[in-house]
């Protein structure tokens, strides 16, 4: 950092190099784990590659995961600005996804140009208000915030089964589903707009909702660094004491970033069940939310550095799938591994050789400084 003290390390270090270290060991010990199966790592990365990004309907399938990533990085990453923890985003992306699905029954064959604000408003609304009440309870009743987010996921699964089980079932059937909504309504495919300029992406599921992810991108940075809501989630996150002698209010900022980063994780809803399935199902978002809190910290918790961790643990979750039928010594359950070992390294211990590499550069600045 240009401004900063002789004992800080350079920007690019702590947002480029660290999270590039951190992906490199990942893949060391991958490589060891796939020799300790039998199988090459040579070819097993020529497989992951060649999976996530060798022919247009692969590239269109990391795009899909990564939009998912993209809404709950954000949301992951608007709380940790307040300094929450909510690791939440799989109820509240679930719960967004029961908004969506109930908009899209109850506007049946309406176009779906239409249809979609009124979607995005729901997803928003019904993720948001999932996670006001952990916020709520944090901000007035001092319950710890990844606890009750934590109970809301479980809240929000048995919610959803009971729905799906007995409420919302489509008649005649018993496959706990709802009916599927109009064709109308369905969310076209992303390639019906990039076709007219010569980018294919084969017969992947993306959707014009990987459009709405840029955009919260957008919005979120323009909301955390250029609004004064956005400067009071951060003094709060920094310290509650300076905001409150600022005359700030720690609880209704915790409140407004856990309402935020709800909203943002019940986007999920607009890319899977009104862009893909077309239909409300159990299990819909399939661990994203826990995704999102390693694409938050290996992103730095930044739009742009989020945006580029959605992508590579979209590449990652494409290239696994290719992994697994190319190489048969290399199982669905082994691709699990290679995915946790790259998440437990890029996210849960994403510092852990941040001080090694701190000092190679600290006592350069520290010569400058004099």
């Amino acid at each position: 950092m240009a401004g900063g003290g002789p004992t800080e390390i350079p920007r690019w270090v702590d947002y480029l190099l660290v999270p590039l270290v951190n992906l490199v060991v990942a893949l060391l010990l991958t490589g060891i784990v796939v020799i300790a199966v039998g199988a090459s790592p040579v070819d097993a990365l020529e497989s992951l590659v060649y999976g996530a990004v060798g022919y247009p309907e692969a590239i269109g399938f990391t795009l899909y995961y990564a939009t998912n990533f993209i809404f709950t990085g954000l949301a992951v990453a608007v709380a940790f600005h307040a300094g929450l923890f909510n690791i939440g985003g799989e109820g509240q992306a679930y719960i967004g996804g029961l908004g969506v699905g109930l908009v899209c029954l109850a506007l049946d064959g309406w176009p779906w140009p239409i249809v979609l604000p009124v979607a995005v408003i729901a997803a928003a609304a019904f993720g948001a208000a999932w996670a006001f009440i952990p916020g709520y309870l944090q901000a007035k009743r001092g319950s710890h915030i990844v606890i009750t987010t934590i109970m809301f996921n479980f809240i929000a699964s048995a919610l959803m089964t009971y729905l799906l089980v007995d409420v919302l079932i489509e008649p005649g059937q018993q496959a706990p589903r709802s009916r599927e909504f109009a064709q109308a309504v369905w969310l076209p495919n992303i390639r019906d707009l990039f076709t007219p300029f010569g980018i294919d992406v084969g017969e992947s599921p993306l959707n014009f909702a990987s459009l709405l992810a840029v955009a919260a991108c957008i919005l979120v940075w323009l909301f955390m660094w250029h609004t004064r809501w956005g400067y009071e989630l951060r003094t709060v996150g920094q310290s509650e004491r300076a905001a409150r002698y600022a005359g700030i209010s720690p609880a209704r900022s915790i409140i407004l970033a856990m309402a935020i980063s709800g909203a943002l994780a019940g986007l999920v809803g607009v890319n899977d069940i009104m862009g893909v399935h077309h239909y409300l199902l159990i299990g819909s978002t399939g661990g994203v939310g826990f995704v999102g809190i390693a694409v938050a910290l290996m992103g730095r918790n930044h739009p742009v550095g989020i945006v580029m961790a959605a992508l590579l643990f979209g590449a990652l979750y494409q290239g696994g799938s290719e992994i697994a039928f190319d190489i048969p010594a290399i199982t669905k359950d082994m691709v699990v591994v290679i995915q946790g070992l790259v998440i437990l390294f890029c996210g849960a211990l994403e510092n852990m050789f941040k001080p090694q590499i701190a000092a190679l550069f600290r006592p350069r600045r520290l010569a400058e400084a004099t």
